[in-house]
């Protein structure tokens, strides 16, 4: 062990909440609610006075005129919505459309651009998919992102292939290479790092009777044998005491992988769900990890080439504010942003790709025993910023990467935009990113909605002090956004659970598709429930097609 280990993180994070989240009237950072004054920037959000009136009532003007008929109406363009768009297009159907409330499509996975550079308001990468998600190679290989070789196997352009450095952690005061603290860890950690690796990989070739694996993606082909399941009863941090993996520095790691990707902490994550996160994304134990694929844009490239692909179909500013369905065909009544008109559609079957707690507002005739399922969806709060620098801070140890990643911070660090670009000098942009994890839900938004921008600069200018402590000198601007419902969180009990199971079975002519379908917040959980949804349409319409989705 090179250097000191700093103490206990979870007694260090209880203190920086502390001293953080006071109160939702005060500066989220005692006598640091201000920002450098030659420092601008804008507080960004989804229209969260919009979707609050729907959810208490809200009722336009009584719509003018018929119906437009159109035979399957998409309620949400984010990733789902738009991958069930893009398979329906697939299937040959032209007359449907999509309706998103925002602006710009893409919910969590949208992005933006400055003059130098694209860069994320949220999702940032893909995992390369393993060889059996066949559909999302596809619409990767559309967009240039991926191609077949001779031999049958799959790789990525180099463009999209996340670019050395990949990953680095700020650790007792400096850089090194990857995410886990190696420099601080002891014997007895090194040992039970070998015990938790050991334990995964027996879980990545792990199989049923049936030849199923325990952990995959799309979550519907991950084994449902009790000795899988039951491992949602415990918590993260459960399982790996039950393991005899007790060390501080892997329970910290472990920690930061949770809130990564489901928005909670270790404590509060579903064993099932953390194992996931390792174990899923092999077939193999002895497989070399697979390369995570990258834009400036994160995500919000996928989210550019679908609104492209799907521009006739596509209509953004539009608000859903109620589905009536009927015998033959729903009514959806909608309010129209940039007009301030009322409309409807007459459609034969509708998607709705919208997170499920909206459904309860949405649908009134939903039965109660739909809407007890629904309420069991739990949402986490996230912000995310994205600092505008003029030239890169001083650098020592390992060099900036692609993910910088802070040990022991609240927040999960940042990325860098321009890193794919190949630009390692002057201007860019970093992303950073702050899960909501250590409050109730309802709480954390309660506070995200009465925090200001100068409250989150000075939050972002402390944590990345340490590391940067010439931080301000580059900045030139820092614009903040906040999700008030970015994830779904697979807390124990629910991704196994019933309620998920309910909420996804059609209401009528109601198709239900997104990533919360599956408990956890990923692009392609969100593809794949857009393709499921768009599949069950073309069946009820009575149209041939192959499966894109089945095994």
């Amino acid at each position: 062990m090179s250097e000191c280990w700093p103490g206990d993180w979870r007694t260090n994070r209880r203190e920086l909440l502390q001293s953080a989240l006071l109160a939702a009237t005060t500066p989220w950072l005692c006598g640091c609610g201000e920002s450098p004054p030659s420092l601008k920037g804008e507080m960004l959000s989804p229209s969260f006075d919009l979707g609050h009136r729907i959810r208490d009532g809200f009722r336009p003007p009584t719509p003018e005129g018929t119906p437009k008929e159109v035979d399957v109406l998409i309620v949400g363009g984010g990733i789902a919505g738009l991958s069930a768009g893009w398979r329906l297009k697939r299937a040959g159907m032209e007359n449907f459309r999509i309706l998103e409330m925002e602006h710009v499509a893409g919910g969590t996975s949208r992005s933006d651009r400055s003059d130098l550079t694209a860069y994320p308001w949220g999702a940032h990468y893909v995992p390369f998919p393993n060889e059996q998600n066949r559909a999302l190679l596809q619409l990767l290989e559309e967009m240039g992102a991926v191609s077949q070789r001779p031999d049958g196997r799959w790789g990525a352009a180099e463009s999209v292939a996340c670019r050395t450095p990949q990953e680095r952690l700020f650790a007792g005061g400096r850089w090194g290479e990857g995410l886990f603290p190696a420099h601080l860890a002891t014997q007895e950690d090194a040992r039970q790092w070998e015990r938790f690796e050991a334990e995964i990989n027996r879980w990545i070739d792990w199989r049923d009777a049936e030849g199923r694996p325990a952990f995959t993606i799309p979550v519907d082909r991950c084994s449902p044998a009790a000795e899988v399941t039951r491992l949602d009863a415990l918590t993260m941090a459960e399982w790996l005491n039950r393991i005899g993996v007790t060390s501080n520095l892997i329970h910290w790691y472990v920690d930061y992988c949770c809130r990564d990707d489901y928005g909670l902490n270790v404590d509060q994550t579903s064993a099932w769900a953390g194992i996931f996160y390792f174990a899923s994304r092999k077939t193999k134990s002895t497989e070399e990890e697979l390369p995570i694929l990258t834009w400036p844009a994160g995500n919000g490239a996928i989210v550019d080439f679908l609104s492209a692909l799907l521009a006739p179909q596509l209509e953004t500013g539009q608000a859903v504010f109620h589905l009536r369905p009927g015998e033959t065909r729903t009514t959806v009544a909608v309010f129209d942003l940039q007009t301030q008109t009322a409309k409807e559609f007459s459609a034969k079957q509708v998607i709705f790709a919208a997170p499920q707690f909206m459904a309860l507002f949405l649908i009134p005739t939903l039965s109660e025993e739909r809407r007890a399922a629904t309420r069991e969806f739990q949402y986490g709060s996230w912000v995310v910023a994205n600092l505008h620098l003029s030239g890169r801070p001083p650098e020592s140890d390992y060099p900036l990467s692609w993910d910088n990643v802070l040990f022991e911070s609240l927040s999960l660090g940042y990325v860098v935009a321009t890193h794919q670009l190949g630009s390692d000098f002057g201007p860019t942009v970093w992303t950073w990113y702050y899960p909501l994890c250590d409050e109730i839900p309802a709480e954390a938004r309660k506070k995200l909605l009465n925090s200001t921008w100068e409250d989150w600069t000075a939050l972002v200018l402390k944590d990345l002090d340490a590391a940067h402590p010439d931080l301000r000198k580059y900045l030139t601007k820092i614009d903040v956004m906040r999700w008030g419902h970015a994830m779904v969180q697979p807390r124990p009990g629910f991704v196994t659970g019933e309620a998920r199971m309910q909420a996804r079975q059609p209401f009528g002519s109601i198709h239900f598709a997104g990533t919360d379908l599956s408990g956890l917040a990923l692009m392609e959980e969100a593809f794949y429930h857009g393709l499921r949804a768009a599949e069950e349409v073309l069946a009820a319409i009575g149209t041939e097609f192959r499966s894109m989705i089945a095994t």
